[in-house]
C-alpha cells in the first residue's frame, strides 16, 4: 500500500487564490500549539508576534527596514523560479553585493561627493549579479546543478566578509572591533521620512523593483518566454528562445537585486560592514517569493508578513521570554504550509492497494495455461 500524488485535470481557481491565506491561517494553528507545548500562553504569543510590533509609528518604520530586502531578493528569485532556474543562493548574492558597494567608503574614505552613493548602488548590483552568474555559467555551459553551487557560494561569501571585517578591511580605530569604519555621511541611504523612523530609500527600490519586474512579466515578449521556458522548455526551443540565455538572464537579474537589497542594507540600516549583516534575508525571501505565488506584486504584502514575523520575534522574545528561534520556526511552519496548499491544488492524494495474488488462485491459473 502506498501513496501517490495524481495530478488533477482542472485545478480550483478559488483555492488557488486563496492558498496564501489558508497557508497563513494554518501556520497560526500549528504557532499556537508550539506556544502551548513552550508553556506560553498562545493568544499573548501571537498578539506579541503579530499586533504589538503595528501599534507604534516606529515598528511600522523597521517593519519597512526589514521587508525592504526581502521584497528586492525575492521579486528577483521569482524571475529564476518561473523560468525553471532554482537560485538558492541569495544569501551569498546579498552579501557580496553589500561588500563590493562598500569598497568605495572603506577603501576610500577621502571621497567624498554626492556621487559616491549612486556609485555604491550600481557596484552592489554588479557585485552580486557577477556572484550569481558563476552558478548561471556553470549550468549553462555544463549542465551543473544549480541548487548545489550557488548554496555553496553563500558560505564562501559569508566567510570572505569574515574575514574581511577581521583582517584588511577592519577599522584602524575601532578597538580592535570585527567591523569596518563607519561609511561617511555622503555613503549613507537617506532616510524617507527622516523626522519620524528609520525607514530608507530601500523600501522605494524594493516597490520599484516590484512594479517593474511585474510589467516586464505580464506584458512584454520578455516576461512571455520566462513563463514558457519554465513551464515548456520544449515548447520554448520550438519558439526559438535560448534555454542558455535564459538561465544567466534568470540569475543576472536575481543576484542583481540581491546585490542592491545588500548595499542598500548596508548602507542605509548599518553603516557599515561587520561580520553578520544579514539575518538571513536570502533564504527566507524564498518563502516570500513563494508566499506571493511567484507575482511581484503579491511579493510585497507576503514581504511585509514576512518582515513582521522578524519584528514579531524580537518582541515576543522580549516580553514572554522566547528564543529568536521560534521566529524561524514560524518562517519554516510558513513555507512548509504554503508548499502543501499548492501541491494539494494541482493534485490529489490516491491510495493505491498492490496486486496481491494468492497461491491457489496462481496455481490454478497455470494449470489452466497448461491445459490451454
Amino acid at each position: 500500500m502506498r501513496l501517490e500524488l495524481v495530478k488533477r485535470p482542472q485545478q480550483s481557481a478559488l483555492f488557488s487564490a486563496v492558498s496564501p491565506l489558508i497557508a497563513l491561517g494554518l501556520t497560526l494553528v500549528a504557532g499556537a500549539i508550539m506556544f502551548l507545548l513552550l508553556g506560553k500562553n498562545p493568544l499573548d504569543a501571537l498578539y506579541y508576534f503579530f499586533i504589538d510590533p503595528l501599534l507604534e509609528t516606529w515598528s511600522l518604520h523597521e517593519l519597512a527596514v526589514k521587508a525592504a530586502p526581502l521584497i528586492l531578493i525575492a521579486v528577483g528569485l521569482s524571475v529564476c523560479y518561473l523560468s525553471n532556474n532554482w537560485n538558492i543562493g541569495a544569501e551569498g548574492q546579498f552579501i557580496v553585493g553589500a561588500i563590493v558597494g562598500s569598497m568605495l567608503p572603506v577603501l576610500f574614505p577621502a571621497f567624498q561627493s554626492w556621487i559616491v552613493l549612486p556609485l555604491m548602488l550600481l557596484m552592489g548590483i554588479a557585485g552580486g549579479a557577477a556572484y550569481a552568474a558563476i552558478p548561471a555559467w556553470l549550468k549553462a555551459r555544463f549542465n551543473t546543478n544549480e541548487i548545489l553551487t550557488s548554496l555553496m557560494l553563500v558560505y564562501v561569501a559569508q566567510l570572505f566578509l569574515d574575514w574581511l571585517v577581521r583582517g584588511p578591511w577592519r577599522n584602524p580605530e575601532g578597538f580592535n572591533f570585527p567591523e569596518t569604519r563607519n561609511f561617511h555621511a555622503y555613503a549613507i541611504l537617506p532616510e524617507i521620512w527622516p523626522a519620524s523612523g528609520r525607514a530608507h530609500w530601500g523600501f522605494v527600490f524594493a516597490v520599484l523593483a516590484a512594479v517593474a519586474l511585474w510589467f516586464v512579466l505580464s506584458r512584454t515578449l520578455k516576461g512571455f518566454e520566462v513563463k514558457v521556458i519554465g513551464q515548456s522548455p520544449r515548447a520554448g526551443r520550438f519558439a526559438g528562445f535560448s534555454r542558455a540565455r535564459m538561465i544567466i538572464f534568470a540569475f543576472l537579474v536575481s543576484g542583481g537585486l540581491a546585490g542592491l537589497a545588500g548595499i542598500s542594507e548596508v548602507s542605509g540600516a548599518i553603516g557599515q560592514l561587520r561580520p553578520t549583516i544579514s539575518p538571513g534575508y536570502g533564504f527566507t525571501a524564498i518563502i516570500v517569493a513563494f508566499l506571493g505565488r511567484l507575482n511581484p506584486l503579491g511579493i510585497i504584502a507576503a514581504g511585509l508578513v514576512l518582515a513582521l514575523s522578524y519584528l514579531g520575534g524580537e518582541a515576543a522574545a522580549i516580553s514572554i521570554g522566547v528564543t529568536d528561534k521560534v521566529a524561524r520556526a514560524f518562517q519554516g511552519m510558513l513555507l512548509f504550509f504554503v508548499l502543501a496548499c499548492d501541491t494539494l491544488i494541482h493534485y490529489r492524494i490516491r491510495l493505491v492497494r498492490p496486486l496481491v495474488v494468492r497461491a491457489g488462485e496462481a496455481k490454478a491459473e497455470e494449470v489452466e495455461a497448461g491445459h490451454a
